[in-house]
Order: structure tokens, then C-alpha cells, then sequence
């Protein structure tokens, strides 16, 4: 066995990330607040291994295999013997200071603690570890499994070998890892995201259809995805967020959040997860 890791936040990255653990080899503690919210992640873990078995990408035997490995909890306890901890709760500083506080607490001291932020401050939020230098940002893509793309984010405080482990861990899994130096949003969303945020905006006034903006840069742009249906796939509250980090942290009015997203997040149209983002599903 290739050693355990937690996962703590049991929702879609949570478990994307849990499942890529899983595949290469890792015994898996999937954790959340709740023992509910905790099952409703291995729930959906299973489910993307049985669909993945019913197609023929992996056997019934190593389902199950995977499976065997894979335990939840709504206990911080259950982390104490575990070489690699990730953190992949809600994007808002303060829940992701309290829950890594709690990681803290109870791994050794030596352990890497890594948080799947995609746009906060990692070395604000490395003021509630102890020993800061094995902490750092280890931002995973959506969908997990499938996207081979991970940027390691140092604080002020990581250190090379916390580095140097995180990229072992990521190449372990599949993954090819880029280390970016502390800044809103890193690379792939300071780029991305403003560009979505647009697209937003076109939609807003009226300038095209969601179908033809998307088909536009699909064809316009050879991009395999439209950004409309992008933002839905990475949901509607996630990109909000990142916009709003980017537009404090900035003080540039550029990154200002679309109107319109912040309507639809009332609305409880959040993308593919509710259902209903700029598209139906």
C-alpha cells in the first residue's frame, strides 16, 4: 500500500480527489462535519467507481479493492496516523483557518497539510498550523480524476522539502504539478475566470445567447468547453468566489463579479450540481 491520506470536505472535489488517491494505491480517510456529509462522499466516490467499472475502465475486483480502502468519518481523530493531509472544504477563509486548525491538532507535526484553495491566501491561512512550513496550497482541477493539472502553491513560511514532497505526492497520482509563487487566484484562475466573469456579462446585456456565446468560443476560439457551460461544470458560487477574491485583493474593477452570477446564487442555480446554472441539467 502506497500509505494513507486524508481528505477533509467530502463534496465534489473532496471526493474527485479521494477517488484519485484511491486509484493510485493510497488508503483514504474521507472526512466532513457531519457523519451524513461524510457518508454522502464515500456514496458518491462509489458511484464514480461503479460507473467507471461498468465501462470497462476498471474490474470489479479493483472496485472493490478501492473501496476496502476508503473510510469516513465526521471524527478529526481519525486523522492522527496519516503521512498526507488535504483540505478541501468551502471556499471562505475563516471555515478553512477553523478546519485546518483542527487537522493541526491532532496529525504529527511533520505531516503535509495541503488546502485545495483555488484562490486564497495560503500564507494567511498557514497562521493556524503549526509548523507553517509543511503547509502550502495543493489546488487540484474538476473533475479530479480526469484533469492531469496540479498547482502547488508556496506561502511565506513552506519549505523546499514541503515542496518536494508535494510534488512526489502529485506525480504518485498521475498528476503534473506547477509551483507558483503566493498570488490571487495563482495562474490558471486569474487567467480563466476573468474570462468566464465576461462571458457572464455578454450574457447579462443582452449581447448574445448562452448557446451562441459558447459556441462562439468553441469555435471561434477552438476551446473544447464554452465558457458558460465551464462555469456551470466549476459552479456558478465557486466562480463568484474566486471573482471576489480577485476583485479585493486586486482593488481593480476588472475582476468585479458579473451581476448576474451573484442572481443566480440567490436563485440557488449553482451549475450542474443544483441542476440549473446557465443551462439545464
Amino acid at each position: 500500500m502506497a500509505g494513507k491520506i486524508g481528505v477533509v470536505g467530502a463534496g465534489t472535489m473532496g471526493r474527485g480527489i479521494a477517488e484519485s488517491c484511491l486509484v493510485a494505491g493510497f488508503e483514504v480517510v474521507l472526512l466532513d462535519a457531519t457523519t451524513e456529509l461524510a457518508s454522502k462522499g464515500y456514496q458518491g466516490v462509489e458511484k464514480s467507481l461503479n460507473r467507471g467499472a461498468e465501462r470497462g475502465r476498471i474490474t470489479a475486483q479493483a472496485k472493490g479493492e478501492m473501496l476496502a480502502r476508503l473510510s469516513y468519518s465526521d471524527n478529526y481523530g481519525d486523522l492522527k496516523d496519516v503521512q498526507v493531509v488535504l483540505e478541501a472544504v468551502y471556499e471562505d477563509m475563516e471555515v478553512k483557518r477553523e478546519v485546518l486548525a483542527k487537522i493541526s491538532e491532532v496529525v504529527d507535526k511533520h505531516v503535509l497539510i495541503g488546502s485545495n484553495t483555488s484562490s486564497l491566501s495560503i500564507t494567511e491561512m498557514s497562521g493556524s498550523v503549526d509548523n507553517p512550513s509543511r503547509f502550502m496550497g495543493i489546488h487540484f482541477f474538476n473533475p479530479v480524476p480526469v484533469m492531469k493539472l496540479v498547482e502547488l502553491i508556496k506561502g511565506r513560511d513552506t519549505s523546499e522539502a514541503t515542496v518536494d514532497q508535494a510534488k512526489d505526492l502529485c506525480l504518485k497520482l498521475g498528476k503534473t504539478p506547477v509551483v507558483v509563487n503566493e498570488s490571487p487566484g495563482f495562474v490558471v484562475n486569474r487567467l480563466l475566470c476573468p474570462m468566464l466573469n465576461e462571458a457572464a456579462y455578454l450574457l447579462m446585456e443582452g449581447v448574445a445567447s448562452a448557446e451562441d456565446i459558447d459556441t462562439a468560443m468553441k469555435l471561434g476560439a477552438n476551446h473544447p468547453m464554452g465558457p458558460l457551460s465551464l462555469a456551470d461544470l466549476i459552479g456558478i458560487d465557486v466562480l463568484y468566489a474566486i471573482m471576489d477574491t480577485l476583485h479585493k485583493d486586486f482593488g481593480d474593477d476588472k475582476y468585479k463579479p458579473c451581476p448576474l452570477l451573484k442572481e443566480m446564487i440567490d436563485k440557488g442555480h449553482l451549475g450542474r450540481k443544483t441542476g440549473q446554472g446557465f443551462f439545464k441539467y
